[in-house]
């Protein structure tokens, strides 16, 4: 019989066990509404550990007891909840595990709303692009401004940004040579300032500036750790904005009051939140969140999100690096986009707040509004 057989009687061969007959995992996959290969993970993850694994074949069997745990991990898993996050409710006392449940399922309606919000801008520019041949476009023109901060702590500074007429780019480097990673990261974009590209060129263009870059980042040293550079940068040519973004520095655009994160992480404790292995809450302090899966680094692929925007008059756009919004709360990035009153004192109170909040690292933003000519 395999281990998705039927029911087997405990035979003795690990520490006593009381509870009469146990369920091969197929059995308790059967009873417990919950797939094998779920309780695969589960075991490994340490949710839901067998009663007892045979020493010889390595079949699991639970005992029936642990149907009700099971059956809540399913119930959780049902709602959405992530893996670690389940672990702690299975943990607690009914009554704590109630609550709980109603604060994960709070913050679930928050992120609902955000999505919202997120979905709304999506539709929205996928309307106004099926419309760009045959709507004439109001004129923009664009504020503008970039600061950074060597931050409390680093010793060295190895972020960099800029803001200029057609260009909003933030770099934050990594590693023995990652002020000059940062630095090259952005000058290899700075000649696009000078070029009077179509919409039809932007994407290609930013591309091909940001792959000049990646081939220019320094081999890695077996003796020492490997240098990059984060790279987030967006390009105009009169409503078209072009987003290129590799690693986990940020871009958010701020319309009609929202504040929405239109890129996403490239990093390993990104991809466990993604699969539920790690909550946003635990990623923050997660020994290996500066670990990143793509960036400008010699020694990985390059492989940029890239994506078209078109933007409209009104609307802010930020981009930083992780120095910010590590220390600073999406909600009070929001209130300082909607209440400065311009580009340059955004920058300048991100930037404090920064600091205010430790500055544990180095810090670099970048700050535009479209603006009707």
């Amino acid at each position: 019989m395999d281990e998705d057989g039927c029911a087997a009687p405990y035979d003795g061969s690990t520490a006593p066990y009381d509870g009469g007959a146990l369920l091969t995992i197929g059995a308790f996959a059967r009873a417990s509404r919950l797939s094998p290969k779920a309780l695969r993970l589960y075991d490994e993850l340490g949710l839901l550990p067998p009663a007892r694994v045979d020493p010889h074949s390595g079949y699991r069997h639970y005992a029936p007891a642990q149907l009700e745990r099971a059956r809540l991990v399913a119930w959780l898993r049902r709602l959405g909840m992530p893996l670690a996050r389940i672990r702690e409710v299975c943990e607690l006392a009914p009554d704590a595990a109630a609550v709980a449940v109603a604060a994960y399922w709070a913050q679930v309606e928050a992120d609902t709303a955000a999505r919202r919000d997120l979905a709304a801008f999506l539709v929205d520019q996928l309307e106004r692009k099926n419309t760009t041949m045959t709507t004439p476009h109001t004129p923009l023109t664009m504020r503008y401004a970039a600061l950074t901060d060597q931050g409390l702590v680093r010793p060295f500074h190895q972020d960099a940004a800029h803001a200029g007429p057609r260009l909003l780019a933030v770099a934050d480097g990594y590693g023995p040579d990652g002020g000059s990673a940062a630095a090259s990261a952005i000058e290899a974009l700075n000649a696009l300032e000078e070029r009077d590209l179509t919409s039809a060129d932007l994407l290609g263009a930013l591309e091909e500036a940001a792959h000049r870059a990646h081939r220019a980042a320094p081999a890695a040293d077996e003796a020492t750790s490997t240098t990059g550079s984060t790279l987030t940068a967006l390009l105009r040519s009169g409503t078209q904005l072009a987003l290129l973004h590799i690693g986990d520095s940020r871009a958010y655009v701020l319309r009609d009051s929202a504040l929405l994160q239109i890129t996403h992480d490239h990093s390993l404790v990104q991809s466990l939140i993604d699969e539920g292995r790690l909550t946003p809450e635990e990623a923050a302090s997660h020994p290996q969140r500066s670990q990143l899966l793509r960036s400008l680094d010699a020694a990985t692929e390059f492989a940029p999100d890239l994506q078209l925007l078109e933007a409209r008059p009104g609307e802010r756009y930020l981009l930083c690096t992780d120095g910010l919004t590590g220390v600073v709360p999406a909600e009070t990035l929001q209130q300082v986009l909607t209440s400065a009153d311009g580009p340059d004192q955004a920058v300048h109170e991100l930037i404090r707040l920064a600091r205010e909040a430790g500055a544990p690292d180095n810090v670099g933003c970048a700050v535009a509004e479209m603006t009707g000519a």
